[in-house]
């Protein structure tokens, strides 16, 4: 065996080996002490040896250990108070509670010990309602009580632990929620990119298309037209290729705070005078609200995009109709048009079906202002309307649908991050939790306590009637006289006898044959009173003496030598 094996087992075992030492010091001190009744040494080395065993199993059986240790103070005392095995009873019911994570078993210990003590109570002789109470006594406030306190230090453990992986589990999500913002604000930039830069484009491939028709214009200024049409074109492809890599399909994130410096009317005015034939009536009512200004540019700007794309040449309208609650923008292209998203070949209009991205992305923008959205040929074939209703304040469901659109007035519909307020989650939904582990925590303390509480009334009320249905009056003792039949001294008696008679403190032993009885002379509680004893033999009283309180032991040579000359 190497030393690293040999300093391994050293350190794995001296934890339990201390433990051991520490539950035998007890007895083997109340033995020598003399606290103890004699006893052979057999036993208390039987009792360290039990000990040793419920330290080895306390780790992996707790409650085996538990009820060797309560076998060992009930083979001491049937009330289960000792000073040998008391202290080891109590520590390991404080390894119970620490260390098993159910509560079943000590459920189901603590009452068969307390039922075993019961019996042994029972088939003593002595008074078994004092010695019950004891026996509970000792089980509730040695056992229950560092059961409960384990039980404490258990939770509290894994309440820091879980507390430990909470925060490990928070900074997840909180890298989780910042790739998602990072994630949304790439795809915010790319439907920027298709809506700027993609009209831009078109507005480029529009006026290269003029120029290449343009009379007068020679041949080699023909082509670098044609060329740059062409570049504009693959440029627009290039653009849907990254905008379909960048989009995010989840729902959609805020829009821009603004268009990009421009206005609905410097939007077509610019598209005009890139040679694309545009009518406007866009009105000239109040300002419009700030998300539905933003829907109203982007329906405006896509739909031009496309006719650019892919009808160059067709005549456009845009029309702006603002009410009191909502506008309604339509833009309707010229005849015989397939209105779709993508790059329009170098000549003419175009043939190929594009990705669509765009009227989507016109959808979503619409939907998340409130309103409705609509696109589709003209009812006569010969062109496309693409039309958007916009209220100037969000309906009653809007909120639900898009809650990112709004996090100022309405703070609680946004996601939850680091868990703070959020999807629904309260501010003190943490301190609720606090309450609630300490309510669980202190629920079992508060019924041992009041369980305690009970049971040291009974004792108290059960001590106070014991102690004075026990009282001879000095009076009544006075009264008494020796050789008198037990039938003229049994109406002067109380009901009771006293269960735990000073018969080291008597003035000698009773007459032979003698059955002896012992009362109290006084009602006094807690302190230590005068004692009469009374022996009766053949049905007549044949001794009587007065055992003093300790202390007092020249009044028990009087008794003594009064009750001497008596029997002479």
């Amino acid at each position: 065996m190497s030393r690293r094996t040999t300093t391994a087992l050293i350190r794995r075992a001296l934890p339990g080996a201390l433990l051991w030492a520490a539950l035998a010091a007890p007895g083997a001190a109340a033995d020598l002490l003399g606290l103890n009744a004699p006893r052979p040494w057999w036993q208390t080395a039987a009792g360290a040896a039990v000990l040793a065993a419920a330290v080895a199993v306390s780790r992996a059986r707790p409650v085996l250990a538990l009820g060797l240790a309560a076998g060992l103070g009930l083979a001491a005392s049937p009330s289960l108070f000792t000073l040998s095995y008391g202290p080891a009873l109590s520590v390991l019911a404080f390894l119970l509670g620490r260390r098993s994570d159910r509560t079943r078993p000590a459920l189901y210990a603590f009452p068969a010990v307390a039922a075993a003590g019961t019996v042994l109570v029972l088939i003593r002789h002595n008074d078994p309602v004092v010695e019950w109470l004891v026996l509970i006594g000792t089980l509730l406030f040695g056992a229950v009580f560092p059961w409960l306190a384990g039980r404490y230090r258990r939770q509290a453990r894994e309440l820091v632990a879980a507390g430990w992986s909470r925060a490990a589990q928070l900074e997840r999500e909180q890298e989780i929620v910042a790739d998602r913002a990072r994630l949304r604000e790439r795809a915010r930039i790319a439907q920027d990119m298709h809506d700027s830069l993609g009209h831009e484009l078109s507005l480029i491939a529009l006026r290269a298309g003029a120029l290449q028709v343009a009379p007068g214009l020679g041949a080699t200024h023909r082509a670098a037209a044609a060329e740059l049409r062409e570049a504009a074109a693959s440029a627009t492809d290039r653009l849907r290729d990254i905008i379909g890599v960048l989009r995010d399909v989840g729902p959609p994130g805020p829009a821009p705070l603004a268009p990009p410096d421009d206005s609905l009317s410097a939007l077509v005015n610019r598209a005009a005078a890139s040679g694309l034939p545009v009518r406007a009536r866009l009105g000239g009512g109040a300002a419009l609200p700030p998300l539905a200004e933003r829907a109203a540019y982007r329906v405006v700007q896509e739909a031009l995009t496309n006719a650019a794309k892919h009808a160059p040449g067709a005549e456009v309208t845009v029309t702006v109709d603002t009410g009191p609650r909502e506008t309604l923008v339509t833009v309707v292209s010229g005849p015989a048009v397939t209105v779709v998203s993508g790059p329009a070949p170098a000549g003419g209009a175009s043939s190929a079906a594009g990705s669509g991205t765009g009227l989507l992305a016109l959808r979503e923008r619409v939907a998340l202002a409130g309103g409705e959205f609509t696109a589709g040929a003209c009812a006569d074939g010969g062109g496309f309307t693409v039309s958007a209703r916009l209220p100037h304040e969000p309906g009653p469901g809007l909120t639900a649908a898009f809650p990112a659109a709004f996090p100022a007035a309405f703070p609680g519909a946004l996601p939850a991050v680091g868990g703070q307020a959020g999807g629904g989650a309260r501010p003190d939904a943490l301190a609720d939790a606090r309450r609630t582990a300490r309510r669980r925590l202190a629920v079992p303390f508060a019924v041992a306590a009041a369980t305690g509480a009970v049971f040291v009334a009974g004792a108290f009320g059960w001590y106070a009637y014991v102690k004075a249905h026990s009282v001879l009056k000095p009076a009544d003792y006075a009264a008494l006289r020796l050789g008198a039949p037990y039938a003229d001294v049994a109406p002067h008696l109380p009901d009771r006898q006293v269960a735990d008679p000073p018969a080291d403190r008597a003035p000698g032993a009773p007459p032979a044959g003698a059955e002896c009885r012992y009362y109290r002379a006084s009602g006094e509680l807690f302190v230590s009173v005068d004692h009469f004893r009374l022996c009766f033999r053949d049905g007549h009283l044949v001794a009587k003496s007065r055992i003093p309180r300790a202390g007092a032991a020249g009044v028990v040579e009087q008794e003594e030598q009064e009750e001497k000359e008596w029997l002479r």
